[in-house]
């Protein structure tokens, strides 16, 4: 399954765990950390334990590493119906080892990196044991350094998370929120720009937000259209290279259609999968 949309959901809130369930979300985050006062904590932390199920696997951003609660927050990491821990303020692979040592079955860590020396440790991060993907915490991040921009401003960083996290082999990163929970035009933006800078999900804080962000990742219908005419095209002439509307067609360019109608298939099962969930 590709997850491209993770919502946020507020631990303290248990009326909206179920809402959230069903909003399409490809990945549900129970939140221990900035959703929650220091006050609430440990109350959310139960609130969470008790909702937590095989049937409804989810995950959960726990509090970071040095923070009061980090060490509670680790007896959820190997509890049933945890399909991963999200890891704040990742800075070093031992954060991740530390959580890792705690999972269960085939549960995973996404690094959320949002700080100047998580960014700047990201290969490495990347490269730490059962990390499934990176995250991007683009508000955090440009809290820590300074950066008052939200687009080529952050191009460094994104592409930063790219890079590292394809030479690990991981998927591709998950990109950082949109704030503007009315702005649906600027969620669209914000989704191409991270698709075409390489990132492959989203992380959102509304279900509004949802249906934008899965069909934004998605292969539209006009490339599925161009990727079958390529493929067609070069299965037609046998050649390793071809010209097609005026343009060149190589090998990288045919791999690239082939990706995208394997995009576009995964999409379909996981279309399916999110059917079957909310049924």
């Amino acid at each position: 399954m590709i997850r491209r949309t993770y919502l946020f959901v507020p631990g303290n809130r248990p009326d909206r765990f179920e809402k959230a369930w069903q909003s399409g979300a490809h990945a549900i985050i129970l939140d221990l950390e900035d959703a929650v006062q220091g006050t609430q904590k440990d109350q959310a932390r139960e609130t969470v334990v008790s909702w937590l199920s095989p049937e409804r696997p989810v995950y959960v951003r726990i509090n970071g590493t040095g923070t009061p609660w980090f060490e509670r927050d680790l007896e959820v990491v190997c509890l049933p119906g945890v399909l991963g821990i999200i890891l704040p303020k990742a800075e070093f692979p031992e954060q991740v080892v530390q959580v890792a040592a705690c999972l269960a079955g085939e549960a995973r860590v996404l690094p959320l990196l949002e700080t100047a020396l998580g960014i700047w440790n990201a290969r490495a991060l990347a490269q730490a044991p059962r990390v499934e993907r990176l995250a991007f915490g683009s508000v955090d991040f440009q809290l820590d350094t300074g950066i008052t921009g939200e687009q080529e401003e952050l191009l460094y960083a994104r592409s930063r998370l790219v890079l590292a996290s394809r030479i690990a082999g991981l998927l591709p990163p998950v990109d950082g929120v949109t704030m503007a929970l009315d702005d649906m035009t600027r969620l669209r933006d914000d989704v191409a720009r991270a698709r075409r800078l390489g990132f492959g999900g989203k992380l959102c804080i509304h279900p509004g937000q949802v249906e934008i962000i899965n069909r934004g990742f998605a292969p539209t219908e006009a490339e599925q259209a161009w990727a079958r005419r390529v493929l067609e095209a070069a299965k037609a002439t046998g050649a390793g290279a071809l010209r097609l509307d005026g343009e060149l067609i190589d090998r990288p360019v045919i791999e690239r259609a082939r990706s995208i109608l394997a995009q576009a298939d995964a999409s379909g099962r996981t279309n399916e999968y999110l059917t079957n969930r909310s049924t």
